[in-house]
């Protein structure tokens, strides 16, 4: 084993000269010759300084590690003896290593030393050898070029790629071996950025500057070694790996200056809900990123390098390699770019609807902090995978994110930092399916930014029970990700009552959106007030009975109701194209909203709360008038169809009579028993409904004043009134008929004793047709006939006026 000592004196030191040497055995030996370099680069410091003989012939005295000869001739065509011995040799039978060589005649040989040569202390320990190559140059091929061989000369370093990554982008060298030299790489003399690789070109090992044009080595040729340990710690605290220059003159080894590897930030973000990858390790190529890397975890942002693919494996927990993986990923990433990449998807072959399979989700562009400080930046990813494709709301200042389908990111939102209210919607922005709080402020992330992710499942019934759907959020620091607390949705109140007397919607189906709200709806009925979203346009879609989707509907009508206010729907109008004489020409079917509905009173259980919907298409513009208590006061003017009256009346809970006026002229009245309905406290609406001339209608249900209670069910009917006065008296026991008549009807008459009776037949519209007056009928029931043969068909009312009595009594006249 070769030790180390001091040098040599002097005299020993300055043996002959190189150049003399190789001159003089060239001369002796024989007339033909070689050029030769000589490289020291073994690295154990055992042989840091050595002694070369050429047979017998001291040719380097203290040759150091990492110097080399200039090109000297050697004499070609005989073979001589290379020794290597101590730097205190004092002849060549010290040598401790010897190799025989015969050299071609003007041949130009590279001559590099390397191995170890101690017996312990290293790992990998490969023999000492001087590694030989016949092609060696002392001169580029062209005078605008530098040429490089490169020798792979480190005992600890794998098989190598070599990359030029500032320049040119190409691998250079391919798969080089321990102790392999390359051919000559004929280089534009520039300067250049070499990173040195794993065999399958997928990690940086080191990286170094080739400054070719700065070192003004145009024309030259060199040798590039590649020297040192990876590893000093394992082999006896060596020197380091590195890249040095031989030149063809000789001397030190120009050592090439490190370089920064290529880095690029990377966030990793478990969202897979799939329980069978509840805990998984992160491999990037054969190193173990993430252990036991669990769901809703994320690491931090950590530097990978850019520019070289890489995988991403994704093991089982406490795996030992990549063998078993669960799933494979190959990346390159780019230099300076900042990266998000979620783990998301199913591993498993069942248990789970839909089945999308694993992958890892990446965005690049990702941000560690927020673009301003008053800000914070958040990057969202749907990461559920049975949710559909959703709308993002923030309650107050609407849309920040259109169609977002799974697997895809939305770019950052800038937001200013404050708490915020999230609404996830349908892609239609018609229903919300979630709402949570973001509170930002009070998570104090002023400057931040962050990664919201959707995760879980809408059904976990569907999907092997696993964890429900909600936004998460993942920070740059990594850790658990922090879960967005769930909000209120936004709703209103909505009761919806059925009032289309048209045949053809008897019976009819009520959808919100795309969900069946009321089945089999019939006319006169009514829902109950229910709870509905507010702030997102719906659709109220009518089909037809039995329908099982909104492809065929009768009508569709588009709301957005507004949070904490209460509405009622009044289905109306006519569908039919024929067979309905409206008089309001502005009746075809429609739903009408009144918003400020109630479900109870405003005053407490002494008022009854009353809401008047004019819903009877052939019925005129009318008055509502009380007649039994409060003499006669004019409840609601000027109504006409499809109109609500302009609020709620708020009486006193009693027993009242409707009577309903057009053209100033009673019509028709009708009780409102609300006290015998036990309604105090309550709130209703009563609506006119049916027709006034059902021939006209295709004999459809009659008018009538009908009652919607806020519980809902079926309206309840108002019974007509035997007189539009409190004293109905003796009138109350009129009668009339045929009815419907045709060209005369009767009138049964009790007795009147000495008072008057005067007749009058009207319109609907309040409009006199014909009067007659019955004169003093005496103390005997009379009959009173009245003509109607030329008075067209339609409705009417007879209304009878005696000196404190009056009734209205509706009659068809048909022909």
């Amino acid at each position: 084993m070769l030790s180390l000592r001091p040098h040599k004196p002097e005299t020993m030191r300055t043996r002959t000269t190189l150049s003399i040497l190789a001159g003089s055995l060239a001369t002796a030996l024989s007339a033909q010759t070689a050029r030769v370099q000589v490289i020291h680069n073994c690295a154990d410091m055992a042989a840091s300084v050595v002694d070369v003989y050429l047979d017998n012939t001291l040719l380097f005295d203290d040759v150091a590690f990492r110097t080399a000869s200039p090109f000297v001739d050697a004499p070609a065509g005989v073979q001589f003896t290379v020794g290597i011995a101590p730097s205190n040799s004092t002849s060549a039978a010290d040598a401790i290593y010897t190799q025989d060589f015969t050299l071609v005649n003007g041949e130009t040989y590279v001559v590099v030393a390397s191995g170890i040569v101690s017996g312990t202390g290293y790992d990998p320990s490969p023999a000492f050898t001087l590694a030989a190559t016949a092609m060696g140059r002392e001169a580029a091929s062209m005078m605008t070029n530098t040429d490089l061989m490169v020798f792979h000369g480190s005992t600890d370093a794998p098989t190598v790629d070599v990359y030029e990554s500032g320049v040119l982008n190409v691998t250079a060298v391919d798969d080089l071996a321990y102790g392999s030299f390359t051919s000559y790489l004929e280089l534009p003399t520039n300067d250049y950025t070499i990173q040195v690789r794993d065999e399958n070109n997928s990690t940086i090992v080191a990286a170094y500057s080739a400054p070719l044009a700065t070192l003004g080595l145009d024309g030259a040729a060199a040798v590039v070694v590649a020297s040192g340990f990876l590893d000093p710690s394992m082999n006896s605290n060596g020197p380091a790996f590195g890249l040095w220059v031989a030149l063809p003159s000789g001397g030190a080894l120009v050592e090439l200056p490190s370089a920064p590897i290529p880095t690029a930030r990377v966030q990793v973000i478990h969202n897979s809900a799939d329980a069978a990858a509840a805990s998984v390790d992160v491999w990037l190529n054969n190193t173990l990123l993430l252990d036991d890397f669990a769901f809703r975890t994320a690491s931090p942002f950590v530097d990978a390098q850019a520019g070289v693919p890489f995988d991403v494996t994704i093991a089982g927990p406490s795996s030992t390699d990549t063998t078993n993986a669960v799933a494979r990923f190959t990346y390159s990433l780019e230099e300076g770019e900042t990266y998000i990449l979620v783990a998301n998807g199913i591993v498993s072959g069942s248990g789970y609807m839909p089945s999308i399979p694993f992958d890892i989700l990446v965005h690049p562009m990702g941000q560690e902090t927020a673009m301003m400080g008053t800000n914070t930046d958040l990057l969202v990813l749907h990461g559920s995978t049975d949710a559909p494709t959703v709308d993002v709301h923030e309650q107050t200042t609407g849309e920040l994110i259109d169609d977002l389908m799974y697997g895809d990111f939305a770019g950052y939102l800038a937001l200013p930092t404050a708490d915020y209210t999230v609404q996830v919607r349908d892609e239609n922005n018609s229903s919300i399916v979630v709402a949570y709080s973001a509170p930002l402020a009070t998570l104090g992330l002023n400057g931040a930014a962050a990664v919201v992710l959707a995760s879980g499942f809408l059904d976990p019934s569907m999907n092997s029970s696993g964890p429900a759907f909600g936004l998460w959020v993942a920070l740059p620091a990594g850790g658990d990700l922090v879960e967005l607390p769930s909000a209120a949705i936004p709703t209103a109140r909505v009761q919806v009552i059925h009032n289309s007397a048209d045949a053809a919607a008897a019976s009819v189906d009520v959808w919100l959106n795309n969900t069946l709200l009321l089945d089999d709806f019939a006319f006169r009925t009514a829902s109950p007030f229910v709870d509905a979203q507010a702030g997102v346009p719906f659709d109220v879609t009518i089909a037809g009975p039995g329908s099982s989707d909104t492809t065929n509907a009768v009508a569709r009508y588009t709301y957005t109701l507004e949070e904490g206010e209460t509405y009622i729907l009044i289905a109306n109008g006519i569908v039919s194209g024929t067979g309905y004489d409206v008089t309001n020409p502005l009746s075809p079917f429609d739903i009408y909203v009144y918003a400020g509905a109630r479900e109870t009173g405003a005053n407490g259980a002494s008022n009854t709360d009353i809401l008047v919907f004019h819903g009877s298409t052939d019925a005129p513009t009318v008055d509502v008038v009380e007649t039994a208590v409060l003499g006669g006061a004019t409840l609601v003017s000027n109504l006409s169809y499809g109109d609500y009256a302009m609020d709620y009346l708020e009486p006193p809970t009693n027993d009242y009579v409707l009577q309903i006026n057009a053209g100033g002229n009673p019509v028709v009245a009708y009780q409102a028993p609300l006290a015998a309905l036990n309604l105090g406290g309550a709130a209703i609406t009563v609506v006119a409904s049916g027709f006034l001339d059902p021939s006209m209608n295709s004999n459809g249900p009659g008018f009538g004043l009908w009652v919607a209670l806020a519980g809902g069910g079926d309206l309840v009917e108002l019974p007509i009134a035997t007189s539009v006065n409190e004293s109905a008296g003796i009138l109350a026991s009129t009668t009339l008929f045929p009815n419907p008549a045709d060209n005369a009807f009767d009138l049964m008459v009790p007795e009147l004793g000495d008072r008057d009776l005067a007749v009058e037949l009207m319109d609907v519209t309040g409009r006199m047709v014909r009067t007659q007056a019955a004169g003093n009928m005496g103390n005997a029931r009379g009959r009173m006939t009245i003509g109607t043969a030329d008075i067209p068909a339609g409705s009417y009312f007879v209304r009878l006026r005696s000196e404190n009595n009056v009734i209205a009594l509706p009659i068809q006249i048909v022909h």
